[in-house]
């Protein structure tokens, strides 16, 4: 069950997900690292969400961050439950792309 504090830590929006990171930073856990990359996917997500939102097309932007919220809340209880159960597709590729989290 190490890491699962520093997992669960890591989806509480902006300044849950930097603590989290230098936390792991110091211990680096395997588990936190992989809940840690994944919530950092979401992130640009959301962000892009609202970009589309503002510049592209509102509904279009709206559903993106509600699908993007659901897949924050399944994110979440998956660190809760002490799985590395992510976003099918999107989580293995968020652990490739993000590897300077590491």
């Amino acid at each position: 069950m190490e890491g699962k504090n520093t997992a669960m830590l890591a989806y509480i929006p902006f300044v849950g997900f930097l603590i989290a990171y230098f936390i792991n930073a110091e211990d680096k856990n395997e588990f936190a690292t992989w809940h840690i990359k994944n919530m950092f996917g979401i992130f640009l997500l959301f962000f892009s969400a609202l970009v589309i939102q503002a510049q592209v097309h509102s509904l279009s932007g709206d559903l993106l961050w509600g699908l993007t919220f659901g897949f924050w809340i399944f994110s979440f209880i998956m660190a809760a439950k002490f799985k590395k159960t992510g976003i099918p597709y999107l989580s293995s590729r968020f652990q490739e792309w993000f590897q300077f989290l590491s």
